[in-house]
């Protein structure tokens, strides 16, 4: 998982979009009375305490201890663990697992994806959602766009999330064992929150691209972006990310 420092304040308050969205994809998990289900990249556990709220039993697990932190002192009552999804420790635990906005962050799917195999039961289903194949692509080439005018085209990095196609992926899970239900690549323009919401996007989602250049540097990078972004992308006084998500169901048979 690249280098990113999560705010689980600021997640909540100005990205909340992220489990808003999510809840649509709740509708393909179905979670029924007495389940164990995995929620994988948990967050701060909006999405968790849903799928509870169905009678089923719901452990949430994410890489970052702040979103955990968070997740446990509100929602007490619920089980939060901090599990890095490309060393999921279960086996044959949980009669679903559901995953919104996050194994676009792993680097090591195939990791991931025996992980998610072993920890589902014989007949147990994958629930997720995450970004596909040229998502936030508008931002990624103002990014790189405006490194280039800057004389930094060799020190930013773009090309540290993982968003595949429809084929690359089920391809994938049909390698681990998943029989591959349904798919959905779909655009999803998604508005962010304030006018210096792209700004705060960039600042919080794409800081890894800044990790080799210093303060000064990358402030320079990022403000020229979100100039280059402002003339289609910030429309009727809100700013709108290009997102692009793919929907699967899976099973293990």
């Amino acid at each position: 998982m690249p280098e990113i420092v999560w705010d689980a304040t600021l997640y909540d308050k100005q990205h909340h979009f992220v489990s808003d969205y999510g809840a649509d994809v709740l509708q393909w998990l179905a979670p029924q009375s007495g389940e164990h289900i995995l929620d994988v990249g948990c967050g701060t556990g909006q999405l968790a305490a849903q799928i509870a709220a169905s009678g089923a039993l719901v452990l949430g697990t994410d890489a970052s201890a702040d979103m955990v932190a968070n997740a446990k002192a509100t929602y007490p009552n619920l089980s939060f663990e901090v599990v890095d999804g490309a060393h999921l420790p279960y086996k044959e635990n949980f009669d679903a697992i559901f995953s919104n906005a996050t194994f676009h962050w792993i680097e090591n799917q195939q990791a991931l994806t025996e992980g998610l195999f072993k920890s589902l039961k014989p007949g147990g289903r994958l629930v997720a959602e995450f970004g596909g194949n040229r998502n936030v692509k508008s931002i990624t080439d103002a990014i790189a766009t405006a490194a280039s005018q800057l004389g930094f085209s060799d020190q930013v990095v773009t090309n540290f999330w993982y968003f595949p196609s429809v084929s690359t992926y089920t391809t994938l899970l049909e390698s681990k064992g998943f029989e591959v239900e349904q798919v959905w690549l779909f655009d999803r323009p998604t508005k962010l929150i304030g006018e210096a919401g792209m700004y705060i996007w960039i600042n919080q989602f794409a800081q890894h691209a800044f990790k080799n250049l210093n303060e000064t540097q990358a402030e320079a990078i990022k403000k020229l972006a979100v100039e280059i972004l402002k003339p289609d992308y910030f429309i009727n006084g809100e700013w709108v990310a290009d997102y692009r998500r793919i929907r699967v169901k899976a099973f293990k048979r």
